[in-house]
Order: structure tokens, then C-alpha cells, then sequence
């Protein structure tokens, strides 16, 4: 599960309070991200990322999807990010509908949903037309940055931990001195290598 995921993981569990099961396996390869229901709707979702800080790469589009494209080493990563990609190789597959049956998700009682950063117009109206919900990734981040970025609340949930550790490292300032104003200068601007002996 690449940390992407995990993050997207801890919003919809610790911010939207719903259950989840990730990184399900399916025949032939492939793989469903993540499985969420509200329990206080009981509403489904099946939720894929897609994540990428590429320049060229980073925003889902709604270009066409080839699959032999996808098999090309330069043309794949652009392919991964059209709103087909998701369409046919994640929501739609038959390997993927057959196991998401198995857990109750049926078409017609869940909604598909694509974590990106960012996306085109023309793939917000294809996905809006689909019924597919885009979430923005740097979004999600914000809303667990205000969610508990300045809680003490220990979680056990090592990315949410990690997060809520760096938005409070974040929040201190550079963490250069400790509580009597004496410490040695954080690495990097300023500070020399430590000399072997």
C-alpha cells in the first residue's frame, strides 16, 4: 500500500469516521484500494488514488486510455492519470466487480470515487456525468492538518501519527533550540557537518 493510500486511509477513517478495508487483492493483478461505508448512512464506497506531483502527470484527465499505451514504458504514467484508466481498469474490470460482490458492492449501491491531485475540466464533467466523486488530495491534507493538527490525541495509526507529528513540528517553528533557548542548529542552512575523528 503506497503512502498516498494510507493517507486517504486515515482521512475517510479518523475525518469522515467511516470503516474501512484496504488493499484487497483480485484475480489477474489487480487491486482495490479501498472499501469504506458511513455507518451512520450506511453508504459505500469504493475509493481509488491516484496521486501524482509529476508537472506533467499530475492532474486526472480526460484524454483517451489505451491499453497497449499503458504497456509503453513513456506513455504509461500518462495514461494512469485519464478518468478511462479508472473507468475500465479499477472501477469497471470484471475481476474487480467480482470481488467487490463479494463484499456486499453491487452497481447501484456505492459510489466510485478518485483521489487526485487535482483534475481538468473536461475530466470533472466526464466524471460528474459517470456519477464519480473527485476528492483533491491536497484538500484531504488540509482537512487532517485542521482536524488534528493541534491535538494531543495519540493515535496508534502510524500514518496519522506521523502526520499529526509533522503538522506540530510544523507549527513550532524549526525546532532549533530546546525549552531554555540552547541546542545545536538544525541541519541543513547554516549548520556544518559534524567532523569524524
Amino acid at each position: 500500500m503506497e503512502t498516498t493510500e494510507r493517507i486517504v486511509e486515515a482521512y475517510v477513517r479518523y475525518v469522515k469516521g467511516w470503516a474501512t478495508i484496504p488493499n484487497i487483492k483480485c484475480d489477474g493483478q489487480y487491486e482495490v484500494d479501498l472499501l469504506a461505508v458511513d455507518p451512520a448512512s450506511l453508504k459505500r464506497f469504493h475509493i481509488e488514488s491516484g496521486v501524482s506531483i509529476g508537472s506533467g502527470f499530475s492532474k486526472l484527465t480526460a484524454k483517451p486510455f489505451s491499453d497497449s499505451a499503458l504497456k509503453e514504458r513513456v506513455k504509461g504514467p500518462e495514461q494512469r492519470r485519464t478518468l478511462d484508466f479508472f473507468v475500465k481498469r479499477k472501477f469497471g474490470a470484471r475481476e474487480v466487480r467480482s470481488k467487490l460482490a463479494e463484499y456486499g458492492f453491487r452497481e447501484g449501491n456505492y459510489t466510485c470515487v478518485i483521489v487526485s491531485w487535482g483534475w481538468t475540466e473536461g475530466a470533472a464533467s466526464e466524471a460528474e456525468r459517470q456519477g464519480i466523486e473527485l476528492w483533491d488530495f491536497r484538500r484531504i491534507l488540509q482537512e487532517i492538518a485542521q482536524a488534528f493538527g493541534r491535538t494531543s490525541r495519540y493515535f496508534t495509526d502510524d500514518t496519522l501519527r506521523t502526520l499529526q507529528l509533522f503538522l506540530r513540528a510544523a507549527a513550532q517553528g524549526s525546532g532549533t533550540t530546546n525549552e531554555r533557548g540552547r541546542g545545536r542548529p538544525w541541519p541543513g542552512k547554516g549548520a556544518q557537518p559534524a567532523r569524524r575523528r
